[in-house]
């Protein structure tokens, strides 16, 4: 007999998906990250999902590719220690800049993985896209605690305030 368990009524936030979905990312190509990723779809569910959510999802139970997923364990690890991170990153117009950024959360969007949290350069919240990241280091320093659900970029405004 398997162990098997089971709750139909199993809501989970939009921050818990994304530090689950954070967990598997750096878990690599191994049985066991195979195993929790379609757990993770079963989650979420295989209803009808519009363009967004189904992109979402496969990027969600992709694993990262090796170098991705070594910076999604420094950027992990300090969400999980409240610590700054230096980022080295080329924006969109590849101009490339050097920043301290406290990490509150990862998320994905569509085709991206983004870390999420405050900037100190731009003192204001952000969204890095991970494939942007050019390298990440642990500073050591210290960040202020601050709740995943306030820093999450593309949700209505509505559903923020609820």
């Amino acid at each position: 007999m398997a162990n098997v368990a089971t709750h139909p009524e199993t809501t989970l936030s939009t921050a818990e998906i994304a530090a689950l979905a954070l967990s598997l990312a750096h878990l690599g190509t191994g049985p066991q990250a195979a195993t929790a990723r379609r757990a993770l779809r079963a989650l979420v569910g295989d209803g009808a999902h519009d363009d967004v959510v189904t992109a979402t999802l496969a990027t969600l139970t992709e694993p990262l590719d090796a170098s991705t997923a070594d910076r999604a364990r420094v950027v992990a690890a300090a969400i999980t220690e409240h610590r700054v991170v230096r980022l080295c990153y080329g924006d969109a117009g590849a101009n490339v800049t050097i920043r301290e950024v406290e990490p509150v959360t990862c998320l994905v969007h569509r085709d991206h993985w983004y870390l999420v949290g405050w900037c100190r350069m731009r003192r204001g919240v952000r969204a890095f896209r991970f494939d942007r990241v050019l390298a990440v280091e642990a500073t050591g320093l210290r960040a202020r605690p601050r709740r995943a659900d306030r820093y999450l970029p593309f949700q209505r405004r509505t559903a923020l305030a609820a």
